[in-house]
Order: C-alpha cells, then structure tokens, then sequence
C-alpha cells in the first residue's frame, strides 16, 4: 500500500481518481492546505461480515435467558425491517 501527498486542490481536482486508486490500487492520499496534512483518504481494507460469519461469532457467546429473550426480541424486529432484494430481471 502506498501513499501519496498531495494538495487538497489536487483532490478536489481530481477526487474521482483519488477515490478510484484507493479502492482499486490501496493508496493512501495524505491532504495537505498550506505545506500541512489537513486529511487523509484511505482505502476501506475491513472484512464485510457475512451472515455465516456472524452465526459463527454469536456461536461462541453465552446469554443469560434474559438476555436470550432480549436478543429474540431484537431479532425479530431487524428481520421485519430487512427489505428482500428487486429481481431486476423481471
């Protein structure tokens, strides 16, 4: 991952290519106003959680019955939340 200074004029300049080299290519643009870092852009590297993923971690916690039923509770109310998918195709 490299990094590169560059000045926030530069950015905005060209913010679509900054934006672009950071998620395609892992660079790092250190923001500078007047010779002085101000800002960083920075590639988003974090691992996106899956549903396995997340059954997996909650495997390992212990919960109370009460906070068994808190956590049902919750549960059912983001399931009711959750808006499926549009099949663009139909």
């Amino acid at each position: 991952m490299s990094e590169q200074i560059i000045t926030v004029t530069e950015a905005a300049r060209n913010f679509s290519d900054c934006i672009n080299r950071a998620r395609y290519q892992g660079t790092t643009f250190v923001l500078h106003k007047n010779g002085v870092p101000v800002a960083r852009i920075v590639p988003d590297r974090q691992k996106k959680n899956t549903g396995r993923a997340i059954a997996e971690a909650l495997a390992k916690v212990r919960l109370t019955d009460e906070e068994f039923a808190d956590w049902r509770h919750d549960l059912k109310a983001a399931r009711e939340m959750l808006i499926p998918p549009v099949d663009k195709w139909q």
